[in-house]
């Protein structure tokens, strides 16, 4: 497996995911089949590419990069036959994804790489679908704005071989993404996870009267999560040491992080909890245009991204 240069990229399933993807290749110069057999499919992801176009121009388009080279067709195996990789971006629904793979499985080439934007399902329940080639199966589960966050995890199954998870790690690379791998399935993947360990603790803090729905949010978004947007919670906590580093870090702030870790509360999605998160969040925004509210975010993930790219000392 190589990583594919020339061949062109299949996208199955061009809902949101699945049409960042679409444009992010175009961007990065790839020709691209998507399929999606529901009605109006076509017309909506021909859209999605034009409103991403202006930010992945901004951002820096390949050569010979064109929305131009996009064709849209009715079958799976016309998408695949040709594909030098494979993105599947089709609804979490088992039935649904066995269906698709054994398709998928039976037309792509045997040594393209098949990957799935799962959130929730394991690789190796993919790769149990796939009765010809599972070991080119794997997990590449990006995030949304698919088309502006870098962030990519490749999560490979039982049976994926080291060849596609080198295959995959290097595309992703190839078309500006950031990928991890993760080398151990777990539900939910690593990020995730991760969030959801924050959102218990603020859901738990909510439930509790403790903050606000509105400080909660401003206690991230105005606090650690501007330091999270240029380096990770690890590397922050490193810097937080001064000279000492993680070192003098743990020493001195181990313990009592410990016995924080200790009285974190678990929260259950009851529904009061859940009326009281909902209308916080309706409180923190009103008046606020939620079209202008998420122009404004990927604004400002564009400038910051562009930004990151200027500065050269960050991991």
């Amino acid at each position: 497996m190589t990583t594919p240069a020339t061949g062109p990229v299949a996208v199955v399933g061009t809902g949101v995911i699945g049409a960042s993807w679409a444009a992010l290749f175009l961007a990065a110069g790839h020709d691209v089949i998507a399929h999606d057999p529901a009605a109006g499919a076509e017309d909506r992801l021909r859209a999605a590419v034009a409103d991403a176009w202006l930010a992945l121009t901004r951002l820096g388009l390949a050569a010979g990069a064109s929305p131009d080279r996009l064709s849209f067709v009715a079958d799976v195996a016309t998408a695949v036959g040709p594909a030098a990789f494979v993105q599947e971006s089709g609804p979490e629904q088992i039935a649904l994804k066995r269906e698709l793979f054994a398709a998928i499985d039976e037309a792509a080439p045997a040594d393209t790489v098949v990957a799935s934007s799962s959130s929730g399902l394991m690789p190796s329940q993919l790769q149990a679908m796939c009765s010809r080639h599972p070991e080119r199966v794997l997990v590449g589960h990006p995030f949304n704005p698919a088309h502006l966050i870098p962030l990519v995890e490749v999560v490979p199954g039982a049976l994926t071989s080291e060849a596609a998870v080198t295959t995959a790690m290097r595309f992703y690379a190839s078309v500006g993404k950031r990928p991890i791998h993760v080398r151990q399935e777990l539900p939910g993947h690593v990020t995730n996870r991760l969030q959801v360990a924050l959102w218990q603790e603020a859901y738990s803090l909510v439930e509790r009267g403790v903050a606000s729905v509105a400080d909660i949010d401003a206690a991230i978004s105005q606090g650690p999560g501007l330091r999270w947007a240029l380096l990770g919670p690890l590397v922050n906590q490193h810097l937080s040491g001064g000279v000492g580093g993680m070192t003098h870090t743990l020493e001195h702030l181990g313990p009592p992080a410990e016995e924080w870790m200790k009285d974190l509360r678990p929260a259950r999605l009851s529904p009061a909890l859940v009326d009281l998160l909902v209308a916080g969040v309706d409180d923190e925004l009103a008046g606020i245009d939620q079209r202008d509210l998420v122009t404004d975010r990927d604004e400002l993930l564009i400038a910051l991204l562009e930004s990151k790219r200027r500065h050269t000392a960050l991991p």
